[in-house]
């Protein structure tokens, strides 16, 4: 079975590049897409069985940004939650979106856009073999 990543981005493009990116490092993987934040809190909370494991994370977006996602998908119950990590994917190199990142526990990186194969690789490794 693959891993299952979940993208979330506003941006058509980013969306794309990144699947690609993903898609082609060499690691199998499903990978689903969202341009809405609370379309995506909505699927991770229809089901406990979802199977994703990692979520790419943007901060800005319209009506729901990256954190309050955050804050949203860390209050869901714990069974909804608990085998998937965000990764946070942002065109922001912001030191102060970063700290602010780490502070919550579901967040297991932070990245800055674009994401390369080598990068997508070693992520994609990292939670396959978890």
């Amino acid at each position: 079975m693959s891993l299952r990543v979940m993208m979330v981005d506003d941006n058509e493009s980013d969306l794309l590049f990144t699947r690609v990116t993903l898609q082609r490092c060499g690691v199998p993987c499903e990978v689903i897409e969202f341009e809405r934040a609370q379309d995506a809190l909505a699927h991770l909370a229809a089901d406990p069985r979802h199977g994703v494991r990692v979520v790419l994370l943007d901060i800005n977006m319209p009506v729901m940004d990256g954190f309050a996602f955050l804050d949203a998908f860390e209050a869901l119950a714990p069974d909804l939650r608990a085998q998937t990590a965000v990764i946070m994917l942002s065109s922001s190199s912001d030191p102060g979106d970063r700290a602010r990142a780490q502070t919550y526990a579901s967040v297991a990186g932070y990245l800055t856009k674009p994401l390369d194969r080598a990068e997508a690789a070693k992520l994609l490794e990292r939670f396959e073999t978890q």
